[in-house]
């Protein structure tokens, strides 16, 4: 059944509390609705059946509850999955792994759950872009890059559902001649890669493209990777494709992305994770803050979708929290720190 919504509606029960609660906003986070929650014994005596779609059964101890079954027989033809794992602690890599795995057997039954930004969208994103301000000054102390460069420095920029918006402020907020080069995972059907790349590219001063076999990250470059097969950077730096698909049901992987290219730039490679749907990205960030990268993300009320981005930030290693505007802001305010750290000890060294 669904919701008013037109979402998947699922039904959970559970004699231990802290596990509905967590069932629940897992569910949530997946979009779906939940039009039952409580214990066994509420469900037995609950005046109508609920309409579920799906139900989720997960008991201390089944033999304490021996009418359940015979109820949810009698009552629903909906799919049941018994036996769910417990869930761990909100917030952990062992919790986001959890909700993965659930995540799996809820499309299992459901069928593919994230919702993506469409075509129509997509192009109505072109169509209805406001002016874009005046793009703000290189600042003094930033050397601005040399045209095609190679960066020494990446930014990913991860999204899903409500990202090519989040992620188009983000751009045309940014000044040109940054010394930086940005790739791009957003979790959208391969067949809009087309439109998402004249989209975001309309005003922007960096370039969005689409990987290409053993090209090296430039400064002002927006790589975007391919949504159909696993990309990662070779000894040099430069990308290359594999045979395998990405891990998991979204491509492309988040955290696979963030992982790969950590594994070549280290603490040069930073995040930002926008709006979206699920948990992407949640296990491989705390992976990059020891690496001593920085990862920041959107906050909840600019997001098309808050679940992604909220997501990072309860795994405590998100250092910076904003609007796509102040994201801009406090990356260009970041670069220019840096260089003059660099401007002060070179000068000191002299």
């Amino acid at each position: 059944m669904t919701g008013d919504t037109g979402r998947p509606q699922v039904g959970i029960v559970s004699d231990m509390v802290l596990q509905r609660h967590r069932l629940q906003a897992a569910a949530a986070r997946f979009g779906l609705e939940v039009c039952f929650s409580g214990n066994p014994d509420r469900l037995l005596g609950y005046p109508t059946f609920p309409e579920a779609g799906l139900w989720l059964v997960t008991l201390e101890d089944e033999a304490d509850h021996p009418q359940l079954f015979d109820h949810l027989l009698e009552n629903t033809e909906a799919p049941v999955l018994f036996g769910l794992d417990e869930a761990p602690k909100p917030g952990s890599t062992e919790y986001f792994r959890w909700e993965r795995r659930l995540l799996g057997k809820l499309e299992q039954q459901l069928g593919h759950l994230e919702q993506l930004d469409s075509e129509a969208s997509l192009e109505q994103l072109e169509d209805n872009a406001p002016a874009v301000p005046r793009s703000p000054e290189l600042p003094r102390w930033i050397t601005p890059a040399v045209p095609g460069s190679i960066a020494e420095e990446v930014w990913i920029l991860g999204a899903s559902l409500g990202g090519p918006a989040a992620v188009k402020t983000f751009l045309d907020h940014l000044p040109a001649g940054l010394p930086v080069g940005f790739i791009y995972a957003q979790h959208i059907d391969g067949n809009f890669t087309e439109v998402l790349t004249r989209v975001l590219g309309r005003h922007a001063h960096y370039r969005l493209q689409k990987a290409e076999e053993g090209y090296r990250v430039k400064n002002g470059d927006v790589v975007l990777m391919p949504v159909e097969h696993e990309w990662q950077l070779n000894e040099q730096g430069a990308l290359t494709e594999l045979s395998k698909p990405w891990p998991g049901p979204y491509g492309p992987s988040i955290d696979q992305v963030l992982l790969n290219v950590a594994d070549h730039y280290g603490p040069r490679c930073h995040a930002i994770v926008f709006s979206g749907m699920g948990n992407d990205g949640a296990i491989a960030a705390p992976l990059l803050k020891a690496y001593g990268s920085r990862v920041w993300v959107q906050e909840s009320t600019s997001c098309g979708n808050s679940s992604m981005p909220d997501s990072v930030a309860a795994t405590g290693c998100s250092g910076f929290c904003g609007t796509p505007e102040q994201l801009a802001r406090e990356l260009v305010k970041t670069i220019e720190e840096s260089c003059l750290l660099k401007s002060r000890q070179k000068r000191d060294s002299a």
